[in-house]
């Protein structure tokens, strides 16, 4: 599912590129997890008007 503000390749290429590729698994989950509250916290809308 992709939209102009949400993506799931997106979000994942987003907490790559803030915590390098080094990131363990534990700092990969946790910038998944704060990616997740974030869209929760926007609205948690897939498409939204703009």
């Amino acid at each position: 599912m992709c939209g102009p503000k949400f993506c799931s390749m997106k979000i994942t290429q987003e907490v790559r590129e803030r915590f390098g590729e080094q990131a363990s698994p534990a700092e990969r989950d946790a910038g998944l997890q704060a990616q997740a509250e974030r869209f929760q916290r926007e609205g948690g809308e897939l498409y939204r008007e703009v």
